[in-house]
């Protein structure tokens, strides 16, 4: 169980790092007139189509000892970044990336103008009127973003194998977990662990749903 509960700890420092991340860039896709933004939008959605591994291998020259990240690292902390944690929570963020940014642009597109307007007329500023009127209303895409990025990164496989490698209580995460207990003809074991995964993922899933549907409001008093 040590790869499941590290990949819950991968999974959640990820989702953490996304929302913090993914947020600014959201609001800016969301309101910015410039007409070159499709380049950035192209940028962000880039994992959804690039295979897992050519990303993975692009983020392991990053951090190799003569990659620039990883001669940085290495500089800063006197060990290396590739088959790390660290590593790994690096290039999950990349890779999970779009499931944060698209949510939120979403969510923020959608708050009435109207509302904007009317909060900068009464004086108050971009700051302001992102905590107190855009962000309460795009509740349910935040949780969304949340809830995809960690479902996302709780099921990566490519991305992990190629960064992280198979080190175990380090890098082992639970996709990696199944891979070698099938290798190793250990199906009983691979069963149980996949079939735990597909109950959480879908878990996730029906909690997503739920949310976007409004069946379930757990922020609104009905």
């Amino acid at each position: 169980m040590t790869s499941l509960w590290l990949s819950f700890e991968l999974a959640s420092c990820v989702a953490t790092i996304l929302l913090f991340l993914g947020a600014p860039v959201a609001y800016w896709l969301a309101y910015s007139n410039w007409r070159g933004k499709f380049l950035l939008e192209s940028i962000v959605a880039l994992p959804l189509v690039l295979p897992p591994t050519v990303l993975g291998f692009y983020a392991l020259l990053a951090m190799g000892p003569r990659g620039p990240l990883g001669k940085l690292w290495m500089t800063l902390f006197g060990h290396g970044l590739a088959f790390t944690f660290t590593g790994l929570v690096i290039a999950s963020v990349l890779y999970s990336f779009p499931f944060a940014v698209q949510p939120l642009m979403v969510s923020f597109e959608a708050v009435d103008r109207k509302l904007l307007d009317a909060s900068a007329v009464l004086g108050a500023g971009r700051w302001r009127t992102f905590c107190h009127i855009i962000l309460p209303l795009s509740v349910p895409g935040v949780i969304t973003a949340l809830v995809l990025s960690f479902a996302h990164t709780l099921g990566e496989f490519g991305v992990v194998l190629m960064v992280g490698g198979n080190l175990a209580g380090v890098t082992r995460t639970v996709s990696i977990d199944i891979y070698d207990r099938v290798q190793s003809l250990e199906y009983a074991e691979a069963n149980y662990q996949a079939l735990l995964l597909l109950v959480i993922s879908f878990a996730i899933l029906c909690f997503v749903y739920a949310v976007n549907r409004r069946a379930w409001t757990p922020w609104t008093a009905k």
